[in-house]
This record gives C-alpha cells, structure tokens and sequence, in this order.
C-alpha cells in the first residue's frame, strides 16, 4: 500500500502531464508501473494524435467590404410637451416591465431633450436608407453621416410604427448599398455581426450567434424577430445585422435588458418584413397591414389533449370580430388555426406576422382543427385599422408656413373649455415649434382675430407678415406666442 506522499506525487504527475496533453502513466493500484514489454496504451497512441481545431471566424474583410454602407442617424426636435398625445404608440420606459428596454427614441434623448440617436444603412446607391421608426419619429431634423465623414440633411420618407421601420433619403449617388439575404435561411447557431453606433461611438462591430428565431415581443407585435446575442447597445438602433456572407439579414431594433444596457439578448427585425415595409412607402406613401379580425392565444399540452390534437401547436381562436374577414371565413372560438397559406403555424406568435405580411384584399387558405378534425378555410385578408398613411406628416407640416395640423373642437371640448371656436393642435412641427407651441394647444385667434376653423387659420396665417401674434389657450391659462414665419 503507497503512502499518502507517494498517492498525492502521483495525481499530481497525472494532473500535470494531462494538462500539457503529454499523455500519463498511471500507476496500478498496487503503486506498480507496467512492465516495459507490456503492450502499449491507448491512451498515449491517442494523445498522439493532434487535437482538432476549431478556427473562429475572421470578420475583418467582410467589415472593410460592407461596412461603409451603414450610416450613423441623428435627429433634432424643438422642446415641447408631448404629454397630450403620448409617444406616437410606444409606452414610456416608466411604464415598461424592468427587464424590457427599447433602444434610444426621440423621448430618450442624449443631453437634453432636443437630440437623439441611432443608426442606419444604405440599401439603395441613390440615397434610400433604412432605419428604426423610433429613431425619428417626432424629430424636426433628420442628419445622416456617412462612414466617410460626409453629413447630409434627410428627408423622411416614412415611417412604420408598427413594424418599427422608417424610410430616409439623402441627396446623394453611387453610393455603396448593402447586400440583403434571406432570414428565413438563416439557421439558429449562425454567426452575425452587428455594426452602428452605440452611444454615439459611431462604426462600431460586435458579434455573436442567432440565438431563436420568430420571437414574438410583448405588446401588439407583428414582427417575428430574430434573436441575437451580439452586443447591442443604445445607438445601435436601426443599424444592420449581417451574416457571415456580408448580407444584411435584419435590423437591429430591440434589446431586453434590466440596467437598459447590452445582456445578451437583443431582437432584430428581419429584413424582408423591413424591405416589404419600404417597397410600400416608396410606391404608394403608406403601409398596410393584413388583418384576420380574431384574437388567438397559444395552444399548451393540457389544451391540445383537451382538442384531440397530437402535440401542443398552431393558434386557438378566444374570439371573432363582428363580420370581421375571420367571420366571414366561417372561422369560429375554439378553432384551432394549424396552417397558414400551407405554412404550419408552431406556436400562435407566428401568425399574427403572417396574416399582417399579406395585402389586404388577397384570398388565403387556412387549416383549422375542429371538432377532432381538419378542415380547410378561405379567407380574404382586411385591413388593420391602425395602418395609416406613413407619409412624413411632420415634413408636410413643416412646408406650412405655420407648421401645425389642427383639428376643430367637439361640441363637449368647448363647453369643457368654455370657449365658442377656436382649432386644437395635433401635432406641430417648423417655426410653430420654435416658438413653443405644443401638441393639445388651442389656437384661439390670430393677431386677436378669433379662429373658428382650420381652412380660417390657413388663410389668416397666410395674409400675415413675418410674424404673427398667436393666442394659445393651454391647461387652463392663455398667452400669446409670437411666431416668426417670414
């Protein structure tokens, strides 16, 4: 029997010649080495042979080739109060479950309220570039510079708040377009690279795997978006996330977070929904979204067993809408909705992206599960009521010489307000913003002559001078903005 001092030298020859892959000689158990004519081991014979390696991807030429396409955007507003009409359909961070963050908004700012940021790419060489809804919704000045230190004024397009997609352009040619790929090839376990400017630290590289596929976030999402572990950060918003082949295969959008910084987990919208987004605004000036009309929730193990179905899958149906295009289908509650246009529907997430990639008015087959049994539904796909025109509303405004839209107040706003005319501001945009006036403001004269409609206003402001005197009716006080619009 070896003493402890000889048992302890001997593990530790073996820890020793193990970790510098030399191959060990153990001793038997009675301490013995083996015999010199003893056949070999094979152990050493393996260890012999070299270990495989495994080479990490290089992405600096794929970086130097495709990485002046992606621009930096930064966006300017006027200070005002937006309280009256919210953020334009997304919730304020306070109102956020700690663990989700959006990227940078314009109602997130950096030094101030007046500047934001984010990034974007190239997809077009006359100008066309695609960035995030929420990096310029509200912004009165869009500026966009180029990984070669040239700056140009941007002209918004559009926007898509529903996909989180905007449309810029740049008075600009022959510029380098980014090459765009398929997601719905992309495997999960792919390398991905994500360039923008986080925190403003403008070509930034950072990569990591496609960590899922068709995530659904929450809220009203229609965007099946693509999950990523490269580090995504505040800035990198609207900027692309490319495969190893160099193509653009999303959008960087999205992060979920507890410290509203990178942790692993950050969402990208994948670039054919983005592309499909900008075809339509580009043709048409707006985005329509398809719409089935039913709310669906997930399908758990004791549900399908209760459904007779095999396995937990596809959508159940809560409720129809009142001779919504699901009704008219014949779609009822308790439906099963298991095929969309022959693509079987996993998990109930995947089909509100589906039905709202369709235009409206095209016919779609659906297979449903009812009664223990399949059956085959037709249905003509409408309209989501929230798609609305995705024109730049606030460059139309500027072009105003007044630069406010404004609606007439309701019979019980004026008797709230104790006021017998007078137009409410919607939104506002150019040397009304300037000037301070703000969204929910009421325009109760001009000049102290007294306002009563919009086409009033219109023509008031255009009689006027350089200035006008504007009498503004807020909360429960007025005042007079002097507004310069010569």
């Amino acid at each position: 029997m070896p003493s402890q001092k000889t048992f302890r030298k001997s593990l530790v020859a073996l820890a020793v010649a193990g970790a510098f892959g030399l191959g060990a000689i153990a001793a038997d158990r009675n301490g013995a080495a083996p015999a010199a004519n003893a056949a070999p081991a094979a152990a050493p014979v393996a260890a012999a042979t070299p270990a495989a390696t495994i080479a990490l991807p290089d992405f600096a030429d794929m970086v130097a080739k495709h990485g002046p396409a992606v621009v930096e955007v930064t966006t300017s507003r006027a200070m005002r109060k937006t309280a009256n009409r919210g953020n334009r359909g997304m919730p304020d961070m306070d109102q956020l479950p700690p663990w989700f963050r959006n990227l940078p908004r314009p109602d997130m700012p950096d030094q101030g309220a007046s500047r934001g940021m984010g990034s974007g790419f190239v997809v077009a060489s006359d100008g066309v570039i695609l960035t995030n809804a929420h990096v310029v919704a509200d912004a009165d000045e869009v500026l966009v510079k180029l990984q070669d230190g040239r700056e140009f004024t941007a002209k918004v397009l559009g926007s898509d708040k529903m996909t989180d997609v905007a449309v810029l352009k740049i008075e600009a040619k022959n510029l380098q377009a980014v090459t765009t790929g398929n997601p719905a090839q992309t495997r999960v376990g792919e390398w991905v690279v994500a360039i923008g400017a986080p925190f403003g630290l403008e070509n930034t590289v950072t990569s990591g795997i496609v960590s899922a596929k068709s995530r659904s976030l929450p809220g009203d999402s229609i965007v099946p978006f693509i999950q990523t572990d490269a580090a995504v950060n505040p800035g990198n918003s609207g900027g692309p996330l490319f495969n190893l082949k160099g193509e653009v295969i999303g959008i960087n959008s999205q992060i979920f977070s507890r410290s509203g910084g990178f942790q692993g987990l950050a969402f990208a919208i994948p670039i054919d929904v983005a592309l499909n987004v900008k075809d339509q605004i580009v043709t048409s000036g707006k985005v329509s979204h398809g719409k089935l009309g039913v709310t669906i929730q997930e399908v758990n193990q004791a549900l399908a067993e209760n459904f007779g179905l095999k396995q937990p899958g596809g959508a159940l149906v809560g409720t129809v809408q009142k001779d919504g295009p699901g009704a008219k289908a014949g779609i009822e509650p308790g439906d099963v909705i298991v095929k969309f246009e022959g693509k079987p529907i996993v998990r109930s997430s995947e089909l509100p992206a589906l039905v709202a990639a369709v235009k409206p008015g095209s016919k779609v087959k659906l297979e449903v599960w009812r009664d223990g049994k399949s059956q085959e539904l037709s249905a003509t796909i409408g309209e989501r009521e929230d798609a609305k025109v995705a024109s730049a509303d606030k460059e139309e405004l500027a072009k105003g010489k007044l630069g406010v839209s404004v609606r007439p107040l309701t019979a019980e706003e004026k008797k709230e307000a104790k006021l017998d005319g007078g137009v409410v501001v919607e939104d506002v945009a150019g040397a009304a913003a300037k000037a301070g006036v703000q969204p929910g403001d009421v325009i109760v004269s001009v000049n102290r002559v007294p306002v009563t409609s919009a086409a009033q206003l219109k023509e008031l402001i255009g009689k006027s001078g350089k200035t006008v005197a504007l009498l503004i009716q807020r909360d429960e006080g007025r005042i007079f903005v002097p507004v310069t619009i010569g």
